[in-house]
Parts: structure tokens; sequence; C-alpha cells
């Protein structure tokens, strides 16, 4: 047996008074914090957020923090789609290099002609030109593999979004959903070198992007993407930099608290609180926030109009976030994203029905793998090529005691 569970068992044990303290340390900041909501001046604190210095995140604000709006309506006839992904990564025990993306395609027409249409479509990617980004202005390249091939994964989850929206009837309502984040997150901070971004996001999302937003312009088209079980706390920092929680005339976290240790900041009093947490004392069933501005370097210097604006909305089983591009988070797109996660929501259980079917279309479970894997070696050996793998993949294959 690997893991001693009987040690594991016993430091547990000795850990949980830690948890209970801790817990009893957020309880108590969860109610300062929806205290401070609901008294939040958002003109005040958008202004802080702007003249001054933050060392994280804080959402951009745009209205009341506090304010909560019920589920409008939603039409008979409209249309659902929805668009997921699974990859198999490169291997580095094989013998070759290639990797593999499944995408799972769902479109749902709800109303007097209801229909349905599930799909997924795999790509495998091999040569030079498919499995690295490279520099065009000198002779740099970037593997494909990793975060890059997460965010490939997502850009085309986007791309095949464009292509259902374009394909649905033209007189009926879209709403067209993704799971997880809008934001390419990983070439925040400068991990990756420009040309990178310029291919996965000016060359590629924005441009699809661009098509929604086109499409959007004569139909009601909505795109959102739902987090599930959030842990963003951009909404808490907000109240953080607030002048009652801060306490300082001027903002500025290196040169008034950057000596200080962790709970010995003023705003460490609604610490270690997240924004699902704070909406979930605060939002009914069917519910959503405000709408809020991610303020994430990568989307405001990059993702030009198509910034990414977030709500929380209580689905009724849970708190979830939805990321949705600044053009579509206003007037009926935003009703009908609102209306139609809770839909989806109450459909599929407590999560969105048309994402839980376009995640069975692309999942790519472990005996896929070992498919594929099996796969390749027979193509391999019927090529005549050689079919060696790494003595370690070799040891994890056989077990000799």
């Amino acid at each position: 047996m690997a893991l001693d569970l009987s040690q594991t068992a016993a430091q547990l044990h000795g850990a949980a008074p830690h948890f209970s303290g801790q817990r009893s340390a957020q309880l108590e900041a969860l109610v300062r914090a929806a205290e401070y909501l609901r008294h939040a001046d958002a003109d005040a604190i958008e202004q802080r957020r702007l003249d001054g210095k933050t060392t994280f995140l804080a959402a951009g604000l745009t209205g009341a923090m506090a304010a909560t709006w019920p589920a409008p309506p939603l039409a008979n006839d409209h249309v659902v789609v929805a668009v997921d992904g699974s990859h198999i990564d490169v291997d580095r025990h094989s013998p070759v290099r290639c990797f593999l993306i499944n995408t799972g395609y769902v479109t749902i027409r709800y109303g007097e002609l209801p229909s349905a249409d599930l799909a997924s479509t795999p790509r495998l990617f091999v040569g030079d030109d498919e499995m690295s980004i490279r520099n065009p202005a000198g002779n740099r390249e970037q593997p494909i593999e990793g975060p890059v091939l997460g965010m490939l994964r997502a850009v085309m989850e986007i791309e095949g979004l464009v292509d259902l929206v374009e394909a649905a009837p033209p007189e009926l309502p879209v709403l067209a959903l993704l799971d997880g984040s809008l934001i390419l997150w990983e070439l925040a901070g400068g991990a990756f070198p420009d040309y990178v971004r310029k291919a996965l996001l000016d060359d590629r999302l924005l441009p699809a992007l661009d098509r929604l937003q086109e499409l959007g312009r004569t139909r009601t088209v909505a795109v959102a993407s739902q987090v599930s079980l959030p842990r963003s706390t951009d909404v808490i920092n907000a109240l953080r930099i607030s002048e009652p929680v801060c306490r300082h005339s001027t903002l500025n976290c290196d040169g008034n608290c950057g000596q200080l240790k962790r709970g010995d900041r003023h705003c460490d009093t609604i610490a270690g609180v997240t924004d699902r947490e704070l909406f979930e004392a605060l939002l009914q069933p069917g519910e959503r926030s405000a709408v809020f501005e991610t303020t994430s370097s990568i989307v405001q210097e990059h993702y030009r109009d198509h910034r990414v604006q977030f709500c929380y909305i209580n689905v009724g089983e849970e708190i979830c976030r939805l990321e949705i591009p600044e053009w579509s988070a206003s007037g009926p797109a935003l009703e009908l994203a609102h209306a139609g996660i809770i839909s989806q929501a109450e459909k599929g259980h407590g999560y969105p029905l048309a994402i839980q079917e376009a995640h069975e279309q692309a999942v790519v479970n472990g005996a896929d793998r070992e498919y594929f894997a099996q796969l390749v070696e027979e193509m391999l050996s019927a090529e005549g090529l050689p079919t060696g793998t790494s003595q370690k993949a070799r040891s994890k294959r056989t077990r000799w005691v």
C-alpha cells in the first residue's frame, strides 16, 4: 500500500482543531463582509480602485454592489447551444509526439418544434507546424502542451460555439454556453511570450468573439460561460479596498501595509471569504447579483471591446459565476443568459443540461486514453516504425513484486 492510511488519519485528526478554528474565523469574516456589502458606496470604491494601488484583483464596479434581480421570463421558443472539450496531452514516454482534442457540440431547440443535436469531433495534431506556435519574427517556438494546450482547446471551444450559433434558426434567441472561464488566465503576468498571446488571443479568440458580437446585432445572442463552485474573490477584494475596511485615506497596499504580515492588515477582517459565500447569504434561488467587471490585466489590455464582465446567480443548488462579454452583459442578452441558465440548471438537476451533454460528448476517459495509446502503437507497428517507450513507463505497466 503506497499511502499509509493510519498515519494519514492520525494527521487529519490532529489537524481538526485547525480546520474548526479556520471555519469559525471565516464565518465571522463573512458576517462582517455581508454588512459592509449592504452599506458599500460603489462609486467611492471604484474611484479608490482607479486612483490607488492594490496588490490583488478587485472587481470593477458599475452599480450598487448589493443589488439583486429576480429571474426574468424565458421565451418559450429559444435555442441553447453548448460546447465543451477534452484532450489527450503529449506523452513524453511515447515514441511519437502528438496530441488530440475532442470537442463536444450540443444544440437544443425548445418550443413548438423541439429538437436536439449532439455530436463530437476528435482532432489529432501531428507535425511541427501543428505541435508548436512559432514566432514569425524569429526562430523561437512554444511547444503546444500543458497549459498552452489547455488554452488552445478553450479557443477551439469558442470557435465551435460560433458555428453552432450561425447554424441556429435565425428567428430564435440563442443562449450560447461554455464551461469555465472566458479569460485565458495563463497569458497574464508574462508567463508566455507575446507571439503566443497573439496566436491564441489576437488571431483566434478575439475574431471568434467578433463573429458572435456581429451575430448579436441582428438577433438576441447571449454568450455566457459558467464557473461552478467559483473561488474568485474579486468582489470581496473590492470591499477590502473600501475606506471603511481599509481605513487608509489613500489606497496603497504596499506603501501602507507592505511590512505587515497576513492577519495584521485592516482588510484582513474580511479576508478568507469567497464571492460565492458572500452572495450565498444575499441571493434567493433564481436571483442574480449586480454585474461586475474583471480587472485582469490580460482582459483590460488585450480583450478590446470583449472585456469580461461577470455576475453571480443562485441556480438553486449552488451559487455560480457567469462570465459574459461586455456587449452581452446588458439588456435582452443578459436577461436571456439569466433566465436561460436558471432553466438549464433546473433541467440538469443543478447544473446546466446543455453543458452536461456537451461534456458527455467531449469527455475522454481512462479507457479511451489507453485505447488511443494502443492505436498509436498498432499504427507504428503496421508502418514498421519503432514502438519503444521509456523504462519508467514500462515499469508502471509491469509489477515485478
